[in-house]
């Protein structure tokens, strides 16, 4: 909780400041950047669909009342995990934090496949972030969890980051440009072991804006690299002061 509230207020406090730099250095940014493979957000009519509709509780009788088998599919993994994470069947087998965050999560997902509309729910749930960025999230995790516990089975890694951490953390921040949702779970695995502090795991998770920043990469190359040196520089300069803070 700590690093989102920090990411947020930092993230607030810096975009300000870019703002007021790019004022000062004349550079004038994209005005749109929409989901380039989807004519319906494309669309400039008046069917357009707004954020309030997309998640709008009295969808949910509609969605019911002409229940997709996607939407079908999708509410029976989610209350199956649901279940069988408040039974202990998965998960902790105890009641902590861990279960409770997973309820959590269950129950906004629940929430979420439930109410948003069809098109929503298919393209940019189903399409895009089930069919794109599930295998690629899952192996980037296996990989991280297996680079770190073969680092520590065969390898003294520890001993290497502790004698190395300002590298690690250049290591990190560099890292975090690279557009994709995943390189940057090596760190935080890392950070789990404590095996390195809570600056450079805050330095590359600011840095790193994962698959979001495709979009503008493909619309905007200078502005998609004017974002990225912001972060870049920024993301070093305040994980930096923590890192010297003793964080």
């Amino acid at each position: 909780m700590a690093l989102f509230g920090l990411l947020f207020v930092c993230g607030i406090l810096f975009a300000r400041l870019s703002d007021k730099i790019i004022q000062v250095m004349g550079v004038t940014p994209c005005e749109s950047c929409r989901e380039s493979n989807c004519e319906h957000c494309r669309s400039d009519t008046n069917e357009q669909e707004k954020i309030d509709d997309i998640f709008r509780p009295l969808n949910l009788v509609n969605n019911f009342r002409f229940l997709t088998f996607t939407r079908f599919l999708l509410l029976s993994l989610i209350l199956t995990f649901l279940i069988s994470v408040s039974l202990g069947v998965i998960g902790p087998s105890s009641w902590d934090w861990k279960r409770i965050t997973f309820i959590i999560l269950s129950l906004c997902a629940l929430y979420i496949a439930s109410v948003s509309t069809d098109h929503y729910l298919h393209f940019h749930i189903w399409d895009h972030i089930i069919k794109k960025h599930l295998l690629r999230v899952f192996l980037w995790t296996f990989c991280a969890l297996f680079f770190v516990h073969w680092g520590l089975s065969f390898w003294n890694m520890d001993t290497v980051i502790r004698q190395h951490m300002w590298w690690v953390l250049m290591t990190g921040a560099l890292l975090g440009i690279v557009p994709e949702s995943g390189p940057h779970l090596i760190f935080v695995m890392l950070y789990a072991q404590g095996m390195v502090p809570f600056s450079v795991l805050f330095t590359t998770s600011f840095v790193q804006d994962g698959h979001g920043m495709l979009p503008l990469l493909s619309y905007s190359l200078k502005d998609s690299l004017l974002i990225k040196s912001f972060n870049l520089i920024f993301g070093l300069a305040a994980g930096g002061l923590l890192y010297a803070a003793g964080f």
